[in-house]
């Protein structure tokens, strides 16, 4: 059986200095474009997409560079989790990340997932 949901979390540990990083988010955005509402939890080395400048340092073609795939991602709707742990052991504050990051701890992905939501990892 089947069940259909509207809400997808992908967890992202790869950083800029992956591919998947930049193929994660073309998902992501593909996933808003056919009506999901997307969260996306990063964690690891993924937090590094989020900090200033960080994300203008891929490009991997032919998809989007990175930046104006987060921004994309961010201007539809898209909502961005930063793992508070693994901010802390890299120095960085909310001040040290793109407006509209969202420090949250992994319960918030746990709570979409108790909600039915689909889940992928890169």
């Amino acid at each position: 059986m089947s069940s259909v949901t509207d809400r997808l979390v992908v967890v992202m540990t790869k950083g800029i200095d992956s591919e998947l990083s930049s193929v994660a988010f073309t998902i992501a955005n593909g996933a808003i474009t056919s009506g999901l509402t997307v969260f996306v939890f990063l964690t690891s080395a993924a937090i590094d997409l989020v900090r200033l400048k960080g994300q203008e340092m891929t490009h991997v073609p032919p998809l989007d560079p990175l930046a104006q795939l987060i921004a994309d991602f961010q201007a539809r709707g898209g909502t961005l989790w930063a793992c508070p742990p693994c901010l802390k052991s890299r120095g960085y504050a909310q001040e040290d990340l793109l407006p509209g990051v969202v420090i949250t701890g992994a319960s918030a992905m746990h709570d979409e997932i108790k909600k039915g939501a689909a889940t992928l990892s890169f």
